[in-house]
């Protein structure tokens, strides 16, 4: 369990990086105003007051609660998950720690700000991805390699496991 312990420091060390990256963008970028990095990657400070892909940002407010607590109870069996792991199941642990850290961050900014700061803008010509931050791409980035685990590492039978 101890060993664990150093998948959730993992997951905090996400949450520092995606945190200082917000307040990197908040107090050096203006609102709305994007900032060509390359010809496709801009940077742009926006708020998602809603979950994914702005979903219930025009919902009148309720929806932030919401939201808190459905991230606080997902982070919870995440950590809860994390702490229980065999030693040797070291793919879905990394996995989850990322997707923990993620959570995290995005918690921390909607339960103090009211909304999650987003500001990496991936384009395509006209056609852009929707925003997102370091916390969203952890998310993401941890998803991937849950998907991959399933494939590297089928469950055992019943009678296997401990």
């Amino acid at each position: 369990m101890l060993k664990n312990t150093l998948w959730v420091v993992l997951s905090l060390l996400i949450v520092a990086l995606d945190q200082w990256s917000k307040q990197s963008a908040s107090s050096e970028l203006d609102y709305g105003r994007a900032v060509e990095i390359v010809p496709w990657l801009n940077f742009t400070l926006l708020h998602n007051e809603g979950a994914a892909f702005s979903f219930l940002s025009d919902a009148g407010g309720w929806q932030r609660w919401l939201l808190v607590a459905i991230s606080s109870l997902v982070s919870l069996v995440l950590v809860l998950w994390l702490l229980r792991l065999k030693s040797s199941d070291k793919l879905i642990a990394f996995s989850l720690a990322f997707i923990l850290g993620g959570a995290l961050g995005n918690l921390w900014d909607r339960a103090v700000l009211g909304y999650v700061v987003d500001f990496i803008s991936l384009h395509y010509h006209s056609r852009y991805f929707p925003a997102f931050n370091i916390a969203d791409a952890a998310i993401s980035f941890g998803a991937a390699l849950m998907i991959l685990d399933m494939f590297v590492s089928p469950e055992k039978p019943t009678e296997q496991r401990a």
